[in-house]
């Protein structure tokens, strides 16, 4: 029997909590698997088990990685903003770029014993959460303050920061690309594609829901209309909104878990929530 492939995502540890919104472990079936990254506004630590862990910086398009055939790999998700403070330069340095962590960490290449060393992948998960909460410098408050004003379930775009916290544009800008990697319009146009992106796999969570409603999803997520989406969706991603969709149920419907990630990024009261690592209909 064919070994089949697996994904599951959670919460990170509670010293974590404050620079990671998930960490995951995928464990890779007896053939490789081509894997999508979509810009989510931070970066990522990552490690295939057995080789150094690696650095993504903030992506600002869609990114495909072959994992190979019976690879297990571990990874944490930083929040938006957190970046510049865990790597002491600024953030828009490192946009899309995919770096070995022994560029950055000088320590890291005990840490790569140690990984590979681990009893379990969720040992191996354990001591990578805790490497990157040690390295964690203190994220800008005010940056963060204008990365939860940008979630996709609030209506205040760009123009409203300045005036909300307080600060020029100009200084908004300079600061939030210094944490974040982009500046702030480049970040609402990220997070806004990932409440799209929740509702995507949400629907997938629920064995492909038919109640698939493209226009619909667009307005609830921050999109003037379908066809708004539709641009952003090919300027994000690299194919239309119902590719995308095509595409996710190919990839997750089987031994995928994504409820961690999805969940902070669903519009309160849209139907959906989590649930003991589950999307259950409420």
């Amino acid at each position: 029997m064919a070994e089949k492939s697996s994904y599951v995502d959670c919460a990170p540890t509670p010293a974590l909590a404050a620079f990671a919104s998930t960490v995951w472990i995928q464990q890779v079936g007896d053939r490789p698997v081509a894997q999508r990254h979509v810009p989510h506004g931070g970066a990522e630590v990552r490690c295939v088990l057995g080789e150094a862990p690696r650095l993504l910086g903030p992506r600002t398009a869609a990114t495909y990685q072959e994992i190979p055939a019976g690879g297990t790999v571990v990874g944490v998700r930083l929040r938006p903003g957190v970046l510049g403070g865990l790597v002491g330069m600024p953030a828009d340095e490192l946009v899309d770029q995919d770096i070995a962590g022994t560029d950055i960490w000088r320590d890291l290449a005990r840490l790569t014993d140690r990984l590979g060393e681990a009893a379990t992948p969720r040992a191996a998960l354990d001591r990578l959460q805790s490497f990157v909460a040690r390295s964690a410098g203190e994220p800008d408050p005010l940056v963060n303050e204008a990365v939860r004003n940008l979630m996709p379930w609030h209506d205040s775009g760009t123009a409203a920061l300045p005036a909300l916290l307080s600060i020029s544009e100009r200084q908004l800008r300079r600061r939030c690309r210094a944490a974040v990697g982009v500046g702030p319009k480049e970040l609402h146009r990220i997070l806004r594609f990932q409440g799209f992106h929740a509702r995507v796999l949400a629907s997938v969570a629920q064995q492909g829901a038919a109640d698939v409603d493209l226009a619909r999803w667009a307005v609830e997520t921050g999109y003037h209309d379908q066809a708004h989406l539709s641009r952003e969706c090919r300027r994000i991603s690299g194919v239309t909104p119902g590719e995308f969709l095509a595409q996710s149920r190919a990839a997750c419907t089987c031994g995928h878990d994504h409820a961690a990630s999805i969940g902070p990024m669903l519009r309160p009261g849209d139907g959906r929530f989590v649930q003991a690592g589950r999307l259950t209909p409420s």
